[in-house]
Protein backbone atom coordinates (compact mmCIF):
# COMPACT_ATOMS: atom_id res chain seq x y z
CA UNK A 1 0.00 0.00 0.00
CA UNK A 2 0.93 3.52 -0.86
CA UNK A 3 2.36 6.06 1.86
CA UNK A 4 -0.13 8.14 1.68
CA UNK A 5 -3.47 5.57 2.05
CA UNK A 6 -0.82 4.33 5.23
CA UNK A 7 -1.22 7.10 7.08
CA UNK A 8 -4.77 7.64 6.42
CA UNK A 9 -6.09 4.39 6.99
CA UNK A 10 -6.85 4.47 10.58
CA UNK A 11 -9.42 7.58 9.88
CA UNK A 12 -10.74 4.86 6.77
CA UNK A 13 -11.04 2.52 9.22
CA UNK A 14 -12.77 4.47 12.04
CA UNK A 15 -15.48 6.07 9.44
CA UNK A 16 -16.50 2.88 7.84
CA UNK A 17 -17.01 1.54 11.29
CA UNK A 18 -18.92 3.96 12.48
CA UNK A 19 -21.02 3.78 9.36
CA UNK A 20 -22.02 0.38 10.33
CA UNK A 21 -19.20 -1.05 7.87
CA UNK A 22 -16.50 -2.82 10.14
CA UNK A 23 -16.81 -5.74 8.29
CA UNK A 24 -15.09 -4.53 5.49
CA UNK A 25 -12.88 -2.26 7.48
CA UNK A 26 -11.44 -5.27 8.72
CA UNK A 27 -10.53 -6.81 5.51
CA UNK A 28 -9.38 -3.31 3.87
CA UNK A 29 -5.68 -3.15 4.58
CA UNK A 30 -5.10 -6.39 3.22
CA UNK A 31 -7.12 -5.54 -0.11
CA UNK A 32 -5.09 -2.45 -0.83
CA UNK A 33 -1.78 -4.13 -0.41
CA UNK A 34 -3.50 -6.92 -3.08
CA UNK A 35 -4.59 -3.88 -5.30
CA UNK A 36 -1.06 -2.41 -5.28
CA UNK A 37 1.25 -5.40 -5.55
CA UNK A 38 -1.26 -6.69 -8.59
CA UNK A 39 -1.62 -3.61 -10.48
CA UNK A 40 1.33 -1.17 -9.40
CA UNK A 41 1.82 2.29 -11.33
CA UNK A 42 5.56 2.90 -12.80
CA UNK A 43 4.94 6.43 -11.86
CA UNK A 44 3.53 5.87 -8.29
CA UNK A 45 6.92 6.53 -6.60
CA UNK A 46 7.20 10.18 -9.12
CA UNK A 47 3.89 11.26 -7.76
CA UNK A 48 3.86 10.41 -4.07
CA UNK A 49 7.33 12.56 -4.13
CA UNK A 50 5.50 15.32 -5.98
CA UNK A 51 2.48 14.95 -3.19
CA UNK A 52 4.97 15.64 -0.36
CA UNK A 53 6.82 18.33 -2.14
CA UNK A 54 2.95 20.40 -2.27
CA UNK A 55 3.94 23.34 0.02
CA UNK A 56 2.18 24.03 3.12
CA UNK A 57 -0.17 26.92 3.30
CA UNK A 58 -2.90 27.51 5.49
CA UNK A 59 -5.97 28.33 3.59
CA UNK A 60 -8.08 31.42 4.99
CA UNK A 61 -11.36 29.86 3.69
CA UNK A 62 -12.64 27.08 1.80
CA UNK A 63 -16.16 26.39 0.34
CA UNK A 64 -17.17 23.14 -1.03
CA UNK A 65 -20.67 24.19 -1.87
CA UNK A 66 -19.63 26.95 -4.81
CA UNK A 67 -19.61 25.47 -8.67
CA UNK A 68 -15.59 26.07 -8.20
CA UNK A 69 -14.32 24.26 -5.11
CA UNK A 70 -12.69 27.27 -3.46
CA UNK A 71 -9.70 26.63 -1.53
CA UNK A 72 -8.31 29.77 0.23
CA UNK A 73 -7.59 33.23 -1.37
CA UNK A 74 -3.86 34.04 -3.37
CA UNK A 75 -3.40 36.24 -0.48
CA UNK A 76 -2.95 33.53 1.44
CA UNK A 77 0.56 32.52 -0.37
CA UNK A 78 3.38 34.66 -1.39
CA UNK A 79 3.87 34.96 -5.42
CA UNK A 80 7.00 32.08 -4.86
CA UNK A 81 5.08 30.03 -3.51
CA UNK A 82 1.75 30.16 -5.30
CA UNK A 83 3.90 29.75 -8.41
CA UNK A 84 5.61 26.33 -6.64
CA UNK A 85 2.29 25.26 -6.70
CA UNK A 86 1.04 25.90 -9.77
CA UNK A 87 4.17 24.11 -11.12
CA UNK A 88 3.62 20.88 -9.04
CA UNK A 89 -0.44 20.71 -9.65
CA UNK A 90 0.24 21.26 -13.84
CA UNK A 91 2.85 17.98 -13.25
CA UNK A 92 -0.68 16.19 -12.31
CA UNK A 93 -2.68 16.97 -16.18
CA UNK A 94 -4.56 16.47 -17.38
CA UNK A 95 -7.33 17.81 -15.06
CA UNK A 96 -10.61 16.04 -16.55
CA UNK A 97 -13.54 16.73 -13.74
CA UNK A 98 -14.06 19.64 -11.54
CA UNK A 99 -13.32 22.95 -11.11
CA UNK A 100 -10.76 23.74 -8.77
CA UNK A 101 -9.34 27.33 -7.45
CA UNK A 102 -6.49 26.64 -5.13
CA UNK A 103 -5.14 30.08 -3.65
CA UNK A 104 -6.61 31.78 -6.85
CA UNK A 105 -4.81 29.31 -8.87
CA UNK A 106 -7.78 28.10 -11.22
CA UNK A 107 -7.54 24.66 -12.54
CA UNK A 108 -9.88 24.51 -15.52
CA UNK A 109 -10.61 21.05 -16.17
CA UNK A 110 -11.70 19.16 -19.24
CA UNK A 111 -15.06 18.91 -17.94
CA UNK A 112 -17.53 21.22 -16.33
CA UNK A 113 -18.52 18.69 -13.86
CA UNK A 114 -20.46 21.60 -11.84
CA UNK A 115 -22.88 21.62 -15.00
CA UNK A 116 -23.46 17.85 -14.23
CA UNK A 117 -23.97 18.55 -10.67
CA UNK A 118 -26.60 21.28 -10.75
CA UNK A 119 -28.80 19.15 -13.14
CA UNK A 120 -28.48 16.20 -10.88
CA UNK A 121 -28.89 17.84 -7.32
CA UNK A 122 -32.79 18.74 -7.85
CA UNK A 123 -34.04 15.13 -7.87
CA UNK A 124 -31.70 13.06 -5.40
CA UNK A 125 -32.56 12.83 -2.10
CA UNK A 126 -31.07 15.58 0.38
CA UNK A 127 -27.29 13.85 1.21
CA UNK A 128 -27.28 15.58 5.04
CA UNK A 129 -25.67 12.81 7.37
CA UNK A 130 -25.99 10.39 4.52
CA UNK A 131 -23.35 7.85 3.73
CA UNK A 132 -22.65 8.56 0.14
CA UNK A 133 -20.66 5.89 -2.28
CA UNK A 134 -19.28 7.31 -5.89
CA UNK A 135 -18.65 4.52 -8.02
CA UNK A 136 -16.56 5.75 -10.89
CA UNK A 137 -15.52 8.86 -8.74
CA UNK A 138 -12.33 9.99 -10.83
CA UNK A 139 -10.39 12.48 -9.35
CA UNK A 140 -13.40 13.15 -6.50
CA UNK A 141 -15.13 16.73 -7.34
CA UNK A 142 -18.27 15.39 -7.11
CA UNK A 143 -17.18 13.85 -3.78
CA UNK A 144 -16.64 17.16 -2.48
CA UNK A 145 -19.77 18.46 -3.41
CA UNK A 146 -21.42 15.92 -1.71
CA UNK A 147 -19.95 16.48 1.45
CA UNK A 148 -20.77 19.83 1.42
CA UNK A 149 -23.92 19.01 1.08
CA UNK A 150 -23.77 17.51 4.40
CA UNK A 151 -22.97 13.91 3.63
CA UNK A 152 -21.59 11.89 7.21
CA UNK A 153 -19.02 9.62 4.90
CA UNK A 154 -18.28 9.75 1.26
CA UNK A 155 -15.86 6.92 -0.24
CA UNK A 156 -14.87 7.52 -3.50
CA UNK A 157 -13.89 4.10 -5.77
CA UNK A 158 -11.73 4.40 -8.48
CA UNK A 159 -9.67 2.14 -10.05
CA UNK A 160 -7.08 4.74 -11.74
CA UNK A 161 -4.37 5.40 -9.07
CA UNK A 162 -3.30 8.98 -10.99
CA UNK A 163 -6.77 10.03 -9.78
CA UNK A 164 -6.19 8.89 -6.15
CA UNK A 165 -2.67 11.29 -6.78
CA UNK A 166 -5.47 14.29 -7.78
CA UNK A 167 -7.59 13.83 -4.93
CA UNK A 168 -4.95 13.68 -2.60
CA UNK A 169 -3.25 16.92 -3.78
CA UNK A 170 -6.85 18.70 -3.44
CA UNK A 171 -7.62 17.14 0.35
CA UNK A 172 -3.92 18.25 1.50
CA UNK A 173 -5.63 21.78 1.50
CA UNK A 174 -8.90 21.66 2.36
CA UNK A 175 -8.00 19.86 5.02
CA UNK A 176 -5.55 22.26 6.01
CA UNK A 177 -8.64 24.62 6.57
CA UNK A 178 -11.18 22.57 7.61
CA UNK A 179 -9.89 19.59 9.45
CA UNK A 180 -10.29 15.91 9.03
CA UNK A 181 -13.14 15.19 7.30
CA UNK A 182 -14.86 11.67 6.06
CA UNK A 183 -14.29 11.73 2.43
CA UNK A 184 -11.51 8.89 1.12
CA UNK A 185 -10.81 7.88 -2.48
CA UNK A 186 -9.98 4.06 -2.83
CA UNK A 187 -8.48 2.89 -6.04
CA UNK A 188 -10.72 -0.13 -5.84
CA UNK A 189 -12.99 -1.24 -9.04
CA UNK A 190 -16.65 -1.65 -8.66
CA UNK A 191 -16.48 -5.42 -8.57
CA UNK A 192 -14.19 -5.26 -6.03
CA UNK A 193 -16.54 -3.77 -3.76
CA UNK A 194 -17.91 -5.72 -1.28
CA UNK A 195 -22.01 -6.78 -1.41
CA UNK A 196 -22.37 -4.78 1.03
CA UNK A 197 -26.29 -5.60 2.01
CA UNK A 198 -24.91 -8.93 2.89
CA UNK A 199 -22.57 -7.87 5.76
CA UNK A 200 -25.67 -7.71 8.14
CA UNK A 201 -29.20 -6.27 8.23
CA UNK A 202 -29.49 -3.01 7.37
CA UNK A 203 -26.13 -2.35 6.33
CA UNK A 204 -25.28 -0.11 3.35
CA UNK A 205 -25.01 3.37 2.08
CA UNK A 206 -27.97 5.61 2.10
CA UNK A 207 -26.76 6.73 -1.59
CA UNK A 208 -25.11 5.08 -4.29
CA UNK A 209 -23.79 7.45 -7.36
CA UNK A 210 -22.71 5.82 -10.85
CA UNK A 211 -21.84 8.32 -13.55
CA UNK A 212 -20.63 7.23 -16.23
CA UNK A 213 -19.77 3.84 -15.67
CA UNK A 214 -22.80 1.92 -17.06
CA UNK A 215 -21.55 1.88 -20.48
CA UNK A 216 -18.32 1.00 -20.09
CA UNK A 217 -19.30 -2.31 -18.00
CA UNK A 218 -19.67 -5.43 -20.59
CA UNK A 219 -22.03 -6.60 -18.32
CA UNK A 220 -24.82 -3.85 -17.49
CA UNK A 221 -27.38 -6.01 -15.50
CA UNK A 222 -24.79 -6.72 -13.25
CA UNK A 223 -23.16 -3.48 -12.80
CA UNK A 224 -26.72 -2.28 -11.46
CA UNK A 225 -26.97 -5.61 -9.58
CA UNK A 226 -23.84 -4.72 -8.21
CA UNK A 227 -25.10 -0.72 -7.13
CA UNK A 228 -28.20 -2.20 -5.74
CA UNK A 229 -25.93 -4.56 -3.27
CA UNK A 230 -24.23 -1.37 -2.39
CA UNK A 231 -27.22 0.16 -0.79
CA UNK A 232 -28.85 -0.56 2.43
CA UNK A 233 -33.06 -1.28 1.92
CA UNK A 234 -34.38 2.11 0.93
CA UNK A 235 -31.61 3.49 -0.28
CA UNK A 236 -30.98 5.51 -3.55
CA UNK A 237 -29.16 4.87 -6.64
CA UNK A 238 -27.89 7.74 -8.68
CA UNK A 239 -27.36 6.42 -11.94
CA UNK A 240 -26.06 8.33 -15.06
CA UNK A 241 -25.08 7.33 -18.39
CA UNK A 242 -25.31 7.47 -21.82
CA UNK A 243 -28.31 7.11 -23.67
CA UNK A 244 -29.63 7.62 -27.60
CA UNK A 245 -33.35 8.94 -28.47
CA UNK A 246 -35.99 6.77 -28.76
CA UNK A 247 -39.15 5.44 -27.10
CA UNK A 248 -38.47 1.67 -27.95
CA UNK A 249 -36.13 -1.43 -27.44
CA UNK A 250 -33.10 -0.30 -29.10
CA UNK A 251 -29.66 -0.56 -28.63
CA UNK A 252 -26.42 1.04 -29.94
CA UNK A 253 -23.75 -1.82 -30.08
CA UNK A 254 -20.58 0.38 -31.49
CA UNK A 255 -18.57 -1.78 -33.89
CA UNK A 256 -14.96 -0.82 -32.59
CA UNK A 257 -14.94 2.95 -31.11
CA UNK A 258 -17.51 5.85 -30.06
CA UNK A 259 -16.66 8.90 -29.54
CA UNK A 260 -12.91 7.70 -29.79
CA UNK A 261 -13.14 5.49 -27.38
CA UNK A 262 -12.80 1.66 -27.23
CA UNK A 263 -14.30 0.27 -24.04
CA UNK A 264 -18.10 1.93 -24.61
CA UNK A 265 -19.97 -1.69 -25.11
CA UNK A 266 -23.22 -0.19 -25.52
CA UNK A 267 -25.67 2.53 -25.43
CA UNK A 268 -29.44 1.82 -24.99
CA UNK A 269 -32.66 4.47 -24.79
CA UNK A 270 -33.60 5.46 -21.94
CA UNK A 271 -36.67 2.79 -21.85
CA UNK A 272 -33.96 -0.34 -22.10
CA UNK A 273 -32.27 1.22 -18.61
CA UNK A 274 -35.92 1.26 -17.41
CA UNK A 275 -36.20 -1.90 -18.25
CA UNK A 276 -32.59 -3.06 -17.16
CA UNK A 277 -33.67 -1.72 -13.15
CA UNK A 278 -36.25 -3.51 -13.08
CA UNK A 279 -34.44 -6.69 -13.84
CA UNK A 280 -31.88 -5.98 -11.62
CA UNK A 281 -34.54 -5.86 -8.68
CA UNK A 282 -34.68 -2.23 -8.36
CA UNK A 283 -38.17 -1.35 -6.94
CA UNK A 284 -38.62 2.29 -7.63
CA UNK A 285 -36.71 4.49 -10.41
CA UNK A 286 -37.57 6.84 -13.40
CA UNK A 287 -35.84 8.83 -15.85
CA UNK A 288 -35.20 12.54 -13.81
CA UNK A 289 -32.74 14.08 -17.09
CA UNK A 290 -31.86 14.34 -20.22
CA UNK A 291 -29.03 16.54 -21.55
CA UNK A 292 -27.22 17.06 -24.72
CA UNK A 293 -23.16 17.32 -23.98
CA UNK A 294 -21.97 20.00 -25.71
CA UNK A 295 -18.60 21.49 -26.18
CA UNK A 296 -18.85 24.20 -23.84
CA UNK A 297 -18.60 21.66 -21.30
CA UNK A 298 -15.99 19.27 -22.54
CA UNK A 299 -13.38 20.79 -23.94
CA UNK A 300 -9.59 20.82 -24.16
CA UNK A 301 -7.92 23.61 -21.60
CA UNK A 302 -4.41 24.69 -20.28
CA UNK A 303 -4.97 21.81 -17.52
CA UNK A 304 -5.90 19.40 -20.13
CA UNK A 305 -4.63 19.59 -23.93
CA UNK A 306 -5.37 16.04 -25.43
CA UNK A 307 -8.42 15.99 -27.45
CA UNK A 308 -11.77 16.81 -26.32
CA UNK A 309 -15.48 16.47 -27.64
CA UNK A 310 -15.13 18.85 -30.18
CA UNK A 311 -12.63 16.20 -31.80
CA UNK A 312 -15.01 13.17 -30.92
CA UNK A 313 -17.78 15.11 -33.19
CA UNK A 314 -18.76 14.90 -36.94
CA UNK A 315 -16.87 18.17 -38.07
CA UNK A 316 -19.67 18.71 -40.31
CA UNK A 317 -22.00 17.47 -38.50
CA UNK A 318 -21.79 18.04 -34.51
CA UNK A 319 -24.75 15.64 -34.15
CA UNK A 320 -22.84 12.98 -34.78
CA UNK A 321 -19.64 11.22 -33.50
CA UNK A 322 -16.81 10.78 -36.30
CA UNK A 323 -17.50 7.27 -35.97
CA UNK A 324 -21.59 8.63 -37.67
CA UNK A 325 -23.32 7.55 -34.28
CA UNK A 326 -25.45 9.69 -32.30
CA UNK A 327 -23.34 12.61 -30.20
CA UNK A 328 -23.26 11.99 -26.69
CA UNK A 329 -26.78 12.10 -24.77
CA UNK A 330 -26.56 12.10 -21.22
CA UNK A 331 -29.66 10.63 -19.08
CA UNK A 332 -29.92 10.39 -15.20
CA UNK A 333 -32.22 7.82 -13.30
CA UNK A 334 -33.01 8.16 -9.90
CA UNK A 335 -33.38 4.19 -7.98
CA UNK A 336 -34.74 3.23 -5.18
CA UNK A 337 -34.48 -0.42 -3.37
Amino acid sequence: MIKILQQQLDRITADLINAGLGKWAENLPQQLDAIFAERPHGKLAEWEQLLGALPPIQPSQVNLNADTIEVGKASDASAETRAELEALLMQLCPWRKGPYELFGIYIDTEWHSDWKWRRIRPHISPLDNRSVLDVGCGNGYHMWRMLGEGARLVIGADPSQFFLMQFQAIKKYIEAGLGQLPAHLLPLKSEELPAFNQLGKGRGFDTVFSMGVLYHRISPIHHLQECRSFLRPGGELVLETLVIEGEDSRVLIPEERYAKMRNVWFIPTPDIILRMLDRAGFKHFHLADLNQTTVAEQRATEWMRFESLSDFLDPEDASKTVEGYPAPLRATFICHT
